[in-house]
């Protein structure tokens, strides 16, 4: 197994303040903003930092990841498919049995609202051990 690094064994906080900051662009600033209202929407939320620079927030299991890429910014919910969308946020992955995710391109803006809702969907879902559709 290969040795961490320093910089990998910091705060999973930090390393994601970090990646915000290298960044430095708009997909900086919208994951920061979606981090600001992941915090707001539940408070208790762990940071995580997995699979290789992907930070996660989790809840009693994992809520979303916040990955980056050249074009978009993508919040990718583990358990998407069965939480409830009523604002359709959920625009990428959608095909898929396991996941649903947000694509943020530059310019867009996510609904700060129904994206707390989201955010609560899974914390509750977690909660309830995962099994089924909120109602």
């Amino acid at each position: 197994m290969k040795p961490s690094s320093a910089a990998e064994r910091a705060p999973a906080s930090v390393l994601i303040d970090r990646r915000i900051a290298e960044l430095g662009d708009w997909r900086g600033a919208a994951l920061a903003r979606m981090r600001r209202l992941i915090r707001e929407a539940a408070p208790d939320v762990i940071e995580e930092w997995k699979w290789m620079g992907t930070p996660v927030w989790s809840l009693r299991g994992i809520l979303c990841t916040g990955e980056s890429y050249t074009s978009v910014v993508k919040l990718t919910f583990i358990k998407g498919p069965a939480l409830p969308d009523p604002a359709q946020l959920f625009n990428a992955s959608l095909d898929g049995k396991a996941r649903r995710a947000i694509d943020i391109r530059e310019g867009e803006d996510v609904d700060a609202e129904a994206f707390k809702a989201l955010i609560l969907a899974a914390v509750a879902l977690n909660a309830g051990g995962g099994k089924s559709k909120p109602a």
